[in-house]
C-alpha cells in the first residue's frame, strides 16, 4: 500500500515524515531541553555534558525489564531461578526421588520379587547404594511445569489424561488411560518406564485423578 498522502519511514527508522523519534515535539508538550539544567560556567565540561546528554541511556532499564520477562516471567523462556519461582507457584519441585537401581541377584525365600531378580538376568549387588535425588534440568522441569499448569486446568477426562500423558512420555511409545470399572483407572505405557518417569508419574503431582478413583499402572 502506498500513496502521496502516507507518511514517509526513512532507512534508517529514526524519522517518520518530518517526525523525528526521540527528538520531535509530540503535540503541545515541550521537549526537554537538557542545556537548561546546565549553567554557563559548566557548558564547556565535557564530562558533565556528556553525563547530562547521556542520562537515560544510564538509567534506562529496557534491557534489564526485558531479561526478567525472558528469564523469570515466561515460563516459555525462564531459567535456572525463574522456574524455581513458577515450581513454587505451581507446587512443582524440580529435585524427584527415583529407584535405587536395578533388580539384584537373589534366592526365592519370601523376598519381595520386585527388589531381586534370577541368576543370569540380575546383577549381584555392590554394596554401593545410588542416590534417591535427581535435579531436573530446565528443559526437563519446564515440560513437568507445563503439564502441571495444563493439570490445573483440565477437566479430568481420559481425553485430558490422555494428552497429558502423551506430553510427559509420548517420545518414548504409546501411553494411554484405561478406565477399567469399579472406580478404578489404569496408566498403561507400551514400553518400560525409566525410574526417572515413574517418580514423574506417581511423586511429582501432576497427573490428575477422579476423586475416590484408585489409579494403578502398567508398563510393557
Amino acid at each position: 500500500m502506498s500513496g502521496p498522502d502516507l507518511p514517509r519511514i526513512s532507512a534508517d527508522s529514526n524519522e517518520i515524515g518530518l517526525f523525528q523519534i526521540g527528538a520531535s515535539q509530540i503535540g503541545d508538550i515541550p521537549q526537554f531541553d537538557v542545556w537548561q539544567t546546565i549553567i554557563s560556567q559548566y557548558a564547556n565540561s565535557p564530562i558533565l555534558t556528556t553525563i547530562l546528554l547521556n542520562l537515560f541511556q544510564y538509567l534506562d532499564q529496557t534491557v534489564n525489564l526485558e531479561n526478567f520477562f525472558d528469564q523469570v516471567l515466561n515460563i516459555d523462556t525462564a531459567v535456572g531461578y525463574g522456574l524455581d519461582r513458577w515450581g513454587r507457584v505451581l507446587a512443582v519441585n524440580r529435585v524427584l526421588s527415583i529407584g535405587i537401581g536395578p533388580k539384584y541377584f537373589g534366592f526365592d525365600e519370601g523376598l519381595d520379587y520386585d527388589s531381586f531378580g534370577p541368576g543370569g538376568q540380575s546383577p549381584f549387588y555392590s554394596g554401593q547404594k545410588l542416590t534417591q535425588n535427581y535435579l531436573l534440568s530446565d528443559d526437563g522441569f519446564r515440560v513437568l511445569l507445563l503439564a502441571k499448569a495444563f493439570s490445573n486446568i483440565c477437566d479430568g477426562s481420559i481425553a485430558s489424561i490422555n494428552r497429558l500423558l502423551v506430553m510427559l512420555f509420548g517420545s518414548s511409545g504409546r501411553c494411554y488411560v484405561v478406565d477399567s470399572g469399579g472406580m478404578a483407572m489404569i496408566y498403561k505405557f507400551e514400553f518400560p518406564l525409566s525410574p526417572l518417569q515413574y517418580a514423574i508419574l506417581v511423586q511429582s503431582g501432576v497427573m490428575p485423578r477422579p476423586t475416590g478413583v484408585q489409579a494403578t499402572v502398567e508398563q510393557g
